[in-house]
Protein backbone atom coordinates (compact mmCIF):
# COMPACT_ATOMS: atom_id res chain seq x y z
CA UNK A 1 0.00 0.00 0.00
CA UNK A 2 1.68 3.18 -0.99
CA UNK A 3 0.57 7.17 -0.43
CA UNK A 4 0.88 9.38 -2.77
CA UNK A 5 0.63 13.59 -2.13
CA UNK A 6 -0.93 15.90 -4.58
CA UNK A 7 -2.46 13.73 -7.43
CA UNK A 8 -4.95 14.82 -9.36
CA UNK A 9 -8.31 13.28 -9.44
CA UNK A 10 -9.09 14.53 -12.93
CA UNK A 11 -8.84 10.28 -13.95
CA UNK A 12 -10.66 9.18 -11.29
CA UNK A 13 -14.39 10.95 -11.55
CA UNK A 14 -16.45 10.99 -14.64
CA UNK A 15 -16.79 14.85 -14.84
CA UNK A 16 -13.06 15.26 -15.47
CA UNK A 17 -12.25 18.08 -12.57
CA UNK A 18 -9.53 18.39 -11.87
CA UNK A 19 -9.58 18.40 -7.80
CA UNK A 20 -6.66 17.65 -6.27
CA UNK A 21 -6.33 15.00 -3.19
CA UNK A 22 -3.38 16.00 -0.64
CA UNK A 23 -2.92 11.96 -0.15
CA UNK A 24 -4.32 9.07 -2.50
CA UNK A 25 -3.80 5.49 -1.35
CA UNK A 26 -5.26 2.64 -4.01
CA UNK A 27 -6.97 0.01 -1.96
CA UNK A 28 -7.38 -3.09 -4.00
CA UNK A 29 -7.72 -5.83 -0.65
CA UNK A 30 -9.60 -6.07 2.12
CA UNK A 31 -6.74 -6.09 4.48
CA UNK A 32 -5.29 -2.97 2.46
CA UNK A 33 -8.66 -1.38 3.55
CA UNK A 34 -8.98 -1.94 7.18
CA UNK A 35 -4.75 -1.01 7.41
CA UNK A 36 -5.63 2.39 5.58
CA UNK A 37 -8.46 3.34 7.95
CA UNK A 38 -6.18 2.12 11.25
CA UNK A 39 -3.63 5.04 9.85
CA UNK A 40 -3.01 7.94 12.14
CA UNK A 41 -1.47 11.06 11.10
CA UNK A 42 -4.25 12.39 8.55
CA UNK A 43 -7.08 14.82 9.38
CA UNK A 44 -9.69 12.37 7.64
CA UNK A 45 -10.17 9.64 4.91
CA UNK A 46 -12.48 9.82 1.69
CA UNK A 47 -13.51 7.12 -0.19
CA UNK A 48 -13.52 7.15 -3.34
CA UNK A 49 -14.75 4.69 -5.70
CA UNK A 50 -15.78 5.02 -9.64
CA UNK A 51 -16.13 8.66 -9.41
CA UNK A 52 -19.35 8.01 -11.80
CA UNK A 53 -22.11 9.85 -9.18
CA UNK A 54 -20.06 12.85 -7.48
CA UNK A 55 -19.11 16.41 -8.27
CA UNK A 56 -15.82 17.66 -6.56
CA UNK A 57 -16.27 21.20 -6.15
CA UNK A 58 -12.84 21.78 -4.35
CA UNK A 59 -9.39 20.17 -3.60
CA UNK A 60 -9.85 17.41 -1.23
CA UNK A 61 -7.04 17.73 2.26
CA UNK A 62 -8.17 14.53 2.97
CA UNK A 63 -6.62 10.96 2.71
CA UNK A 64 -8.02 9.34 -0.22
CA UNK A 65 -9.11 5.59 -0.38
CA UNK A 66 -9.81 4.70 -3.64
CA UNK A 67 -11.55 1.14 -3.59
CA UNK A 68 -10.10 -0.95 -6.54
CA UNK A 69 -10.60 -4.46 -4.72
CA UNK A 70 -11.75 -6.98 -8.03
CA UNK A 71 -13.25 -10.38 -7.92
CA UNK A 72 -16.38 -11.65 -9.08
CA UNK A 73 -17.70 -15.51 -7.56
CA UNK A 74 -20.30 -17.60 -7.82
CA UNK A 75 -21.33 -18.07 -4.45
CA UNK A 76 -24.20 -20.22 -4.83
CA UNK A 77 -25.77 -22.36 -7.88
CA UNK A 78 -29.03 -24.72 -8.79
CA UNK A 79 -30.63 -25.44 -11.88
CA UNK A 80 -31.87 -22.43 -12.43
CA UNK A 81 -30.52 -19.39 -10.80
CA UNK A 82 -26.82 -18.45 -9.43
CA UNK A 83 -25.78 -16.15 -6.86
CA UNK A 84 -22.46 -14.31 -7.32
CA UNK A 85 -20.25 -11.99 -5.29
CA UNK A 86 -19.10 -8.92 -7.16
CA UNK A 87 -16.68 -7.26 -5.04
CA UNK A 88 -16.79 -2.98 -5.13
CA UNK A 89 -13.79 -2.28 -7.50
CA UNK A 90 -15.36 -4.22 -10.22
CA UNK A 91 -16.14 -1.56 -13.44
CA UNK A 92 -20.22 -2.26 -13.54
CA UNK A 93 -20.76 -2.77 -17.36
CA UNK A 94 -17.57 -4.66 -17.46
CA UNK A 95 -19.15 -6.52 -14.92
CA UNK A 96 -22.91 -7.06 -16.72
CA UNK A 97 -20.93 -7.64 -19.84
CA UNK A 98 -19.31 -10.65 -18.10
CA UNK A 99 -22.83 -11.94 -16.47
CA UNK A 100 -23.98 -12.20 -20.30
CA UNK A 101 -21.22 -13.65 -21.43
CA UNK A 102 -22.21 -16.43 -18.83
CA UNK A 103 -25.76 -16.34 -20.12
CA UNK A 104 -27.07 -14.60 -16.43
CA UNK A 105 -29.68 -12.95 -16.92
CA UNK A 106 -31.15 -9.77 -14.90
CA UNK A 107 -28.45 -6.86 -15.27
CA UNK A 108 -28.88 -6.25 -19.01
CA UNK A 109 -30.82 -3.43 -18.61
CA UNK A 110 -28.33 -2.01 -16.15
CA UNK A 111 -25.57 -1.97 -19.11
CA UNK A 112 -23.77 0.79 -19.91
CA UNK A 113 -24.27 2.43 -16.58
CA UNK A 114 -20.49 4.11 -15.41
CA UNK A 115 -18.77 3.59 -12.06
CA UNK A 116 -18.00 0.61 -9.83
CA UNK A 117 -19.98 -1.95 -8.32
CA UNK A 118 -19.73 -1.12 -4.96
CA UNK A 119 -21.18 2.06 -5.18
CA UNK A 120 -24.41 0.96 -7.09
CA UNK A 121 -26.17 -0.10 -4.21
CA UNK A 122 -25.66 2.91 -2.30
CA UNK A 123 -27.43 4.95 -5.10
CA UNK A 124 -30.26 2.35 -6.28
CA UNK A 125 -29.06 2.61 -9.88
CA UNK A 126 -31.86 1.57 -12.39
CA UNK A 127 -32.80 2.17 -16.02
CA UNK A 128 -35.09 1.17 -18.39
CA UNK A 129 -37.32 -0.17 -15.83
CA UNK A 130 -35.47 -2.04 -14.08
CA UNK A 131 -33.56 -0.89 -10.52
CA UNK A 132 -30.36 -2.64 -8.70
CA UNK A 133 -32.69 -4.14 -6.05
CA UNK A 134 -34.73 -6.35 -7.99
CA UNK A 135 -31.62 -8.64 -8.46
CA UNK A 136 -29.93 -7.69 -5.44
CA UNK A 137 -29.60 -10.63 -2.18
CA UNK A 138 -27.29 -8.57 -0.23
CA UNK A 139 -23.83 -6.75 0.40
CA UNK A 140 -21.01 -6.78 2.73
CA UNK A 141 -19.79 -3.44 4.11
CA UNK A 142 -16.79 -2.56 6.34
CA UNK A 143 -18.21 -0.13 9.59
CA UNK A 144 -14.96 2.86 9.68
CA UNK A 145 -15.36 2.56 13.14
CA UNK A 146 -14.90 -1.64 13.88
CA UNK A 147 -13.38 -2.33 10.83
CA UNK A 148 -15.35 -5.40 10.52
CA UNK A 149 -17.57 -6.60 8.27
CA UNK A 150 -21.19 -6.66 8.24
CA UNK A 151 -23.61 -8.65 5.89
CA UNK A 152 -26.72 -5.98 4.77
CA UNK A 153 -29.95 -7.74 3.43
CA UNK A 154 -32.00 -6.17 0.77
CA UNK A 155 -34.36 -5.14 3.82
CA UNK A 156 -31.38 -3.71 5.51
CA UNK A 157 -30.51 -1.27 2.68
CA UNK A 158 -34.02 0.53 2.87
CA UNK A 159 -33.83 1.10 -0.93
CA UNK A 160 -36.00 3.73 -2.51
CA UNK A 161 -36.03 5.71 -5.70
CA UNK A 162 -32.00 6.21 -6.04
CA UNK A 163 -32.13 6.41 -2.34
CA UNK A 164 -30.40 3.48 0.42
CA UNK A 165 -29.57 3.15 3.69
CA UNK A 166 -26.29 4.20 3.06
CA UNK A 167 -27.50 7.71 1.51
CA UNK A 168 -28.95 8.40 4.98
CA UNK A 169 -28.27 6.46 8.55
CA UNK A 170 -24.99 4.94 6.73
CA UNK A 171 -23.95 7.91 5.49
CA UNK A 172 -19.82 7.85 6.10
CA UNK A 173 -20.44 5.07 8.35
CA UNK A 174 -19.60 2.15 5.96
CA UNK A 175 -18.12 1.08 2.84
CA UNK A 176 -19.36 -1.36 0.77
CA UNK A 177 -16.74 -4.25 -0.16
CA UNK A 178 -19.13 -6.61 -2.10
CA UNK A 179 -22.26 -7.14 -3.49
CA UNK A 180 -24.17 -10.39 -3.98
CA UNK A 181 -26.67 -10.58 -7.09
CA UNK A 182 -29.38 -13.88 -7.96
CA UNK A 183 -29.51 -14.14 -11.21
CA UNK A 184 -31.43 -16.28 -13.77
CA UNK A 185 -29.47 -19.14 -15.88
CA UNK A 186 -32.60 -19.88 -18.18
CA UNK A 187 -35.92 -18.81 -18.71
CA UNK A 188 -35.44 -15.04 -18.29
CA UNK A 189 -37.56 -12.91 -17.77
CA UNK A 190 -36.88 -10.06 -20.57
CA UNK A 191 -37.98 -6.05 -19.79
CA UNK A 192 -38.51 -4.51 -22.52
CA UNK A 193 -41.65 -1.91 -22.62
CA UNK A 194 -39.47 0.62 -20.93
CA UNK A 195 -38.45 3.57 -23.28
CA UNK A 196 -37.36 2.29 -27.10
CA UNK A 197 -36.06 -0.94 -26.14
CA UNK A 198 -38.47 -2.55 -28.75
CA UNK A 199 -38.15 -0.23 -31.41
CA UNK A 200 -33.97 0.07 -31.19
CA UNK A 201 -34.82 -3.97 -31.61
CA UNK A 202 -36.60 -3.70 -34.32
CA UNK A 203 -34.38 -1.78 -35.93
CA UNK A 204 -31.77 -4.22 -35.20
CA UNK A 205 -34.15 -6.45 -36.78
CA UNK A 206 -34.13 -9.16 -33.59
CA UNK A 207 -36.85 -11.48 -34.03
CA UNK A 208 -36.24 -13.44 -30.54
CA UNK A 209 -34.62 -11.38 -28.34
CA UNK A 210 -32.14 -12.80 -25.81
CA UNK A 211 -30.78 -10.67 -22.53
CA UNK A 212 -27.39 -10.18 -25.07
CA UNK A 213 -30.14 -8.05 -27.45
CA UNK A 214 -31.45 -6.39 -24.75
CA UNK A 215 -28.27 -4.76 -23.46
CA UNK A 216 -27.05 -4.56 -26.89
CA UNK A 217 -30.24 -2.18 -27.77
CA UNK A 218 -29.97 -0.41 -24.02
CA UNK A 219 -26.25 0.26 -25.42
CA UNK A 220 -27.44 1.58 -28.74
CA UNK A 221 -29.95 3.89 -26.76
CA UNK A 222 -27.82 5.33 -23.94
CA UNK A 223 -24.73 5.63 -26.69
CA UNK A 224 -26.92 7.95 -28.36
CA UNK A 225 -28.49 9.96 -26.20
CA UNK A 226 -25.53 10.33 -23.42
CA UNK A 227 -22.32 11.49 -23.92
CA UNK A 228 -19.14 9.14 -23.28
CA UNK A 229 -17.68 10.34 -19.79
CA UNK A 230 -14.26 9.72 -21.49
CA UNK A 231 -15.24 12.34 -24.36
CA UNK A 232 -17.35 14.43 -22.63
CA UNK A 233 -17.27 15.22 -18.65
CA UNK A 234 -20.61 14.23 -17.01
CA UNK A 235 -22.13 11.91 -14.40
CA UNK A 236 -25.06 11.19 -15.85
CA UNK A 237 -28.51 12.10 -15.15
CA UNK A 238 -27.91 15.01 -12.68
CA UNK A 239 -31.15 15.53 -11.31
CA UNK A 240 -33.72 12.83 -10.07
CA UNK A 241 -37.22 12.79 -11.87
CA UNK A 242 -39.84 14.48 -9.27
CA UNK A 243 -42.30 12.50 -7.69
CA UNK A 244 -45.69 14.53 -7.49
CA UNK A 245 -48.73 13.57 -5.60
CA UNK A 246 -52.05 13.11 -7.61
CA UNK A 247 -52.86 16.67 -6.45
CA UNK A 248 -49.71 18.43 -7.40
CA UNK A 249 -49.76 16.52 -11.21
CA UNK A 250 -53.54 17.53 -11.79
CA UNK A 251 -52.53 21.08 -10.97
CA UNK A 252 -49.72 20.63 -13.57
CA UNK A 253 -50.93 18.46 -15.90
CA UNK A 254 -53.78 20.96 -16.48
CA UNK A 255 -51.31 23.54 -17.05
CA UNK A 256 -48.82 21.74 -18.67
CA UNK A 257 -51.45 18.92 -20.76
CA UNK A 258 -48.56 18.50 -23.19
CA UNK A 259 -46.19 17.06 -20.78
CA UNK A 260 -44.13 13.19 -20.41
CA UNK A 261 -45.24 11.80 -17.50
CA UNK A 262 -45.10 7.99 -15.82
CA UNK A 263 -47.60 6.80 -13.45
CA UNK A 264 -46.06 5.43 -10.15
CA UNK A 265 -49.15 4.30 -8.18
CA UNK A 266 -52.72 5.97 -8.31
CA UNK A 267 -51.31 8.72 -5.80
CA UNK A 268 -48.17 9.61 -7.27
CA UNK A 269 -46.49 10.05 -10.25
CA UNK A 270 -43.57 10.91 -12.22
CA UNK A 271 -42.29 13.82 -14.25
CA UNK A 272 -39.39 13.65 -16.11
CA UNK A 273 -36.70 15.96 -14.92
CA UNK A 274 -35.44 16.09 -18.30
CA UNK A 275 -38.33 17.07 -19.98
CA UNK A 276 -38.90 20.28 -17.46
CA UNK A 277 -34.94 21.50 -18.10
CA UNK A 278 -35.95 21.18 -21.95
CA UNK A 279 -39.23 23.29 -21.32
CA UNK A 280 -37.24 25.76 -19.29
CA UNK A 281 -34.76 26.61 -22.22
CA UNK A 282 -31.32 25.07 -20.96
CA UNK A 283 -31.00 21.54 -23.51
CA UNK A 284 -27.59 22.26 -24.99
CA UNK A 285 -27.27 25.68 -23.79
CA UNK A 286 -22.92 26.49 -22.99
CA UNK A 287 -22.22 28.49 -20.42
CA UNK A 288 -18.44 28.53 -20.64
CA UNK A 289 -17.16 25.14 -19.76
CA UNK A 290 -19.57 23.81 -18.24
CA UNK A 291 -22.92 23.06 -20.06
CA UNK A 292 -26.15 21.37 -20.50
CA UNK A 293 -25.89 18.53 -23.03
CA UNK A 294 -27.66 18.75 -26.64
CA UNK A 295 -29.03 14.91 -26.76
CA UNK A 296 -30.36 14.95 -23.44
CA UNK A 297 -31.26 17.81 -20.73
CA UNK A 298 -30.54 15.45 -17.66
CA UNK A 299 -26.96 15.64 -18.26
CA UNK A 300 -24.94 18.62 -17.42
CA UNK A 301 -21.60 18.31 -18.64
CA UNK A 302 -17.89 19.75 -18.67
CA UNK A 303 -16.14 20.67 -22.08
CA UNK A 304 -12.79 20.44 -20.66
CA UNK A 305 -11.91 22.89 -17.74
CA UNK A 306 -15.08 23.26 -16.05
CA UNK A 307 -14.80 24.11 -12.31
CA UNK A 308 -16.47 21.63 -9.58
CA UNK A 309 -18.09 25.39 -8.62
CA UNK A 310 -19.26 26.12 -11.85
CA UNK A 311 -21.15 22.86 -12.64
CA UNK A 312 -23.08 23.53 -9.29
CA UNK A 313 -23.28 27.22 -10.30
CA UNK A 314 -25.07 25.76 -13.47
CA UNK A 315 -27.28 23.25 -11.68
CA UNK A 316 -28.77 25.96 -8.85
CA UNK A 317 -29.28 28.16 -11.90
CA UNK A 318 -31.66 25.64 -13.72
CA UNK A 319 -33.15 24.47 -9.97
CA UNK A 320 -34.31 27.83 -9.61
CA UNK A 321 -35.70 28.47 -13.39
CA UNK A 322 -37.87 24.48 -13.28
CA UNK A 323 -39.41 26.19 -9.85
CA UNK A 324 -40.43 29.51 -11.40
CA UNK A 325 -41.72 28.33 -14.36
CA UNK A 326 -43.12 24.79 -13.11
CA UNK A 327 -43.58 25.02 -8.92
CA UNK A 328 -41.51 21.80 -9.24
CA UNK A 329 -38.30 21.21 -7.02
CA UNK A 330 -36.12 19.08 -9.11
CA UNK A 331 -33.08 17.57 -6.72
CA UNK A 332 -29.27 16.45 -7.82
CA UNK A 333 -29.05 12.59 -8.08
CA UNK A 334 -25.24 13.36 -8.18
CA UNK A 335 -23.28 13.11 -4.67
CA UNK A 336 -21.48 17.03 -4.44
CA UNK A 337 -18.58 17.02 -2.54
CA UNK A 338 -18.32 20.46 -0.73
Amino acid sequence: MTIQENISLKQYNTFGIDAKARYFCEITSLEELREALELEGYPEKFILSGGSNMLITKDISALVLYIHIKGIFVEQEDENHVVLKVMAGENWHEMVLWTLDHNYGGLENLSLIPGFTGTAPIQNIGAYGVELKDCFVSCQAMDVETLELKTFTKKDCQFGYRDSFFKNEGKGKYIITSVNFRLTKKDHQLNTSYGAIETEMEQQKVLYPTIKDVSNAVVAIRKSKLPDPKELGNSGSFFKNPVLTKNEFELFIKDNPEAHYYKVSDQEYKVPAGWLIEQSGFKGKRFGDAGVHKNQALVLVNYGNASGKEIIELAQTIQKKVWDKFQIEIIPEVNIIK
